[in-house]
């Protein structure tokens, strides 16, 4: 497998856990920069170029609500998850947590050669 490969399935594997990421972080009220750097302290950096596209994509299905405020005479938009958001980040939660089992599963079987 090449580096380009390995980039590309990297890249796609983390693009499907963004939005969950997102929604984590989003059950308690952040605007977009603190939102980008917590992501980052967690290991889970997404640049502005994904990031904000998502957010609106998120509040145009209803998951984000999102308000405009002026803190230090800039205005800024807040984002929170709305009681929609917070029923889809609980079944979403389910959800990795059923895929996670799973692949502990196969990752057991494979490393101890049962396959």
């Amino acid at each position: 497998m090449t580096n380009d490969q390995f980039e590309n399935l990297r890249m796609e594997l983390r693009r499907g856990c963004i939005p969950l990421a997102v929604l984590a972080e989003l059950r308690a009220e952040q605007y977009g920069y603190t939102l980008r750097k917590a992501l980052a302290d967690l290991g889970m950096a997404v640049d502005e170029g994904t990031l904000y596209p998502l957010l609106r994509r998120l509040e145009s299905q209803g998951l984000l609500a999102s308000a405009w405020r002026e803190e230090d005479k800039r205005p800024k938009r807040y984002y929170r998850l709305t009681s929609e958001g917070r029923r889809i980040f609980d079944r979403l939660t389910s959800e990795w947590q059923s895929i996670t089992a799973s692949l502990e599963t196969i990752f057991k079987e494979t490393c101890h050669g049962s396959r």
